[in-house]
């Protein structure tokens, strides 16, 4: 792995402010001089990092406007929405703002350039300055001194969007390194719902990925994130994300993993307010020598709240698993109640799960577990459902659909759902014929 890109700043606009350029300085710096993982470090425990490259990936001149148009006409996931981004390679193909009636609300949603320029003290404010813990500092700079690409989201007090905002990110070129970066701020009472979409054009465009989310929930505030990810499988993939509660907010993320060759997945969530409620949902299918690295960070720093981790990941062939949670308590934060749990269900005896679930509490009056469990396939099911003519990858595929449902119907959207279950589908039939 290189501990620098060639230029990776060559498409950054000189015209930004002096705040930016020094967050991009410090950014760069912390790319370069900061030391790649190896496998030694605990917050990289069972990665392959020997694996891991990020050579010769770098930023790419915006594609012609016939792949733009293209892959806009393929970002119809979500049909029924307040407002849609779409880009590609980091650059921008189509950009639907919200109704003119959210907008004298107070409602902004812009790309991340124009808010820039348009709302600097906002941006300013929250833009970059929540990085990560979990070990992908140095990734997370490289990020900061080189994003271009996603939109700003604010949400004044009290104001409601009843269809979600709706952002794609695509890769077209040949090793493309992208940074898409989302940032959702809901005010006070808030509500609005959120869905980032990872594509490849093919199968066959190689790519890095460095994206960034923060979520900031204000009190009572309602914010609800459905991530899908499904890049091509010579992709590499980091994906940053915080979420940041106040008192009474209610926060609900949903991560759906299908795509890249090795992805890691680094979640904090941050409880600052009493009676917060934050809930987190995984699923994954990982296949062939497909690797994914999920670490979470749930940390509670305010009283009567509470946190609910569900990572489920279903393994064939030679795939392997990481998951490393943590759940913290601080002095102060009692009567909290804090759970987490990974399910692992393993198609392939060749398939490796590996969990390491953690508490920290310093609080005495409080309900807080966490759990790991990895389980093989029911052979005699699996054999059932073959001896009546059902292909063996066929009727794995139908035992996935099962164990994955109870985070599924969580998505409260039937079209989101359905099409999710085509994506796990179509990773299936690739396999079956």
């Amino acid at each position: 792995m290189t501990t620098t890109l060639e230029n990776p700043t060559a498409t950054i606009s000189a015209q930004e402010p002096t705040w930016l350029a020094k967050r991009r300085a410090a950014g760069l710096d912390q790319f370069n001089n900061l030391p790649l993982p190896t496998a030694r470090d605990e917050a990289w425990r069972f990665a392959s990092v020997g694996k891991l490259s990020i050579d010769d990936f770098n930023p790419v001149e915006t594609p012609a406007t016939t792949t733009l148009d293209a892959l806009t006409e393929r970002s119809v996931l979500v049909t029924a929405r307040a407002g849609r981004a779409v880009f590609v390679d980091d650059a921008p193909a189509r950009f639907e703002g919200v109704s003119a009636e959210l907008i004298a609300q107070g409602v902004i949603y812009l790309p991340i350039a124009e808010a820039i320029e348009q709302h600097p003290e906002l941006m300013e404010q929250y833009f970059l300055q929540e990085s990560t813990e979990l070990g992908s500092k140095k990734f997370f700079g490289l990020h900061a001194a080189t994003v271009k690409a996603g939109t700003l989201l604010y949400v004044p007090k009290g104001v409601q969007i009843a269809n979600p905002i709706v952002n794609y990110y695509w890769t077209s070129a040949e090793r493309a390194a992208v940074f898409p970066h989302t940032l959702i701020i809901a005010e006070d009472n808030a509500n609005v719902s959120v869905v980032d979409l990872f594509f490849s054009e093919t199968e066959a465009n190689e790519a890095l990925n460095v994206s960034v989310s923060n979520i900031h929930a204000g009190a009572g505030a309602h914010v609800f994130r459905k991530i899908v990810q499904d890049w091509n499988e010579k992709t590499v993939s980091f994906q940053l994300d915080t979420i940041v509660a106040e008192r009474d907010a209610q926060v609900k993320n949903i991560a759906v993993n299908i795509g890249a060759q090795r992805a890691r997945f680094e979640s904090q969530t941050r409880i600052e307010g009493a009676g917060a409620d934050v809930k987190m949902y995984s699923l994954t299918v990982a296949e062939e020598t497909q690797e994914f690295d999920q670490r979470t960070f749930q940390t509670h720093n305010a009283p009567n709240a509470v946190s609910d981790l569900l990572y489920k990941n279903a393994l064939l062939d030679n795939s392997r698993t990481i998951f490393s949670g943590l759940i913290k308590v601080a002095e102060g934060a009692q009567q909290t109640d804090a759970y987490q749990t990974n399910r692992n269900l393993l198609l392939d005896p060749t398939a490796e799960a590996n969990a390491l679930p953690g508490l920290e509490i310093l609080a005495n009056d409080v309900r807080c577990s966490h759990g790991a469990t990895t389980g093989n396939v029911d052979q005699a099911e699996l054999f059932y459902m073959m001896q009546r003519g059902i292909p063996r990858r066929v009727a794995m595929q139908l035992m996935v659909f099962g164990f994955f449902e109870e985070v599924i119907e969580k998505i409260e959207s039937d079209e989101l759902a359905d099409n999710l279950r085509q994506l796990i589908h179509k990773k299936f039939d690739a396999k079956i014929a």
